[in-house]
């Protein structure tokens, strides 16, 4: 599975961005799907997932209200809807995919970086004050 991130760039305070997770090799449509975020100097963290079977989705207290993850699983991409956008919001984000194998797998949210088997090298996103 190869993730492509993109839709990442420059905002001011307030605006909106929509990032896009394409995936290629195979259907993302069945895979529990995060997305992730790394400020400069700090761990990266989790901000949204999305589930492999009724996508339903989890998101990080930070960014609850303001984004919303998606999947369009006729285009086999991800999206995350960023709104009410804030300089703390600046950050690479990251998508990444989790090969689920049973029923239970597919169903769970996970918001642990080392529960994801595959990457996307990452969008920059920019909030200016």
């Amino acid at each position: 599975v190869q993730l492509v991130e993109s839709g990442g760039g420059l905002v001011q305070a307030g605006g909106s961005l929509r990032l896009s997770c394409v995936a290629t090799g195979r259907s993302l449509s069945n895979l529990p799907t995060g997305w992730f975020r790394q400020a400069p100097g700090k761990e990266r963290e989790f901000v949204a997932a999305i589930s492999g079977r009724d996508d339903s989705t989890l998101y990080a207290d930070s960014v609850k209200g303001r984004f919303t993850i998606s999947r369009d699983c006729a285009q086999n991409t991800v999206y995350l809807q960023m709104n009410s956008l804030n300089p703390e919001d600046t950050a690479d984000y990251y998508c990444a995919a989790k090969i689920a194998r049973t029923w239970y797998g597919r169903s769970a949210l996970y918001r642990g970086a080392h529960e994801y088997d595959y990457w996307g090298q990452g969008t920059q996103v920019t909030v200016s004050s």
